[in-house]
């Protein structure tokens, strides 16, 4: 019984996990927001009979895989004329990166 009430936590938090991110991912956007919402509250509600311990497990890696690539991958764009997009990416997805360097240096 403990097992399931611990069980049912994690789906619980995945669950908000999943709508925080939603939120946060496609902030300003309201068409994407209601799908991504629609989409994680029909893909709970379609499973949320399942009772394999095995598959619940796997549910939620599919879960926790979805949260981690709309986090480290999704960026918004925005129309700004005719075939332009203004790319808008997160702080958080703003990493140091080596500059390039047009003339490699030589190995000693």
């Amino acid at each position: 019984m403990i097992e399931f009430i611990l069980s049912l936590e994690k789906v619980l938090q995945l669950f908000k996990t999943l709508h925080r991110t939603r939120q946060q991912v496609f902030k300003n956007d309201t068409r994407a927001l209601e799908a991504a919402r629609i989409k994680i509250n029909e893909e709970f509600k379609n499973n949320k009979s399942e009772t394999s311990p095995k598959k619940i497990e796997e549910l939620m890696k599919i879960g926790s895989d979805v949260e981690l690539l709309l986090r480290t991958s999704v960026i918004q764009g925005i129309h700004t004329e005719h075939n332009t997009l203004q790319l808008v990416p997160r702080k958080d997805l703003l990493i140091e990166n080596v500059p390039y360097c047009d003339a490699p240096t030589q190995k000693q």
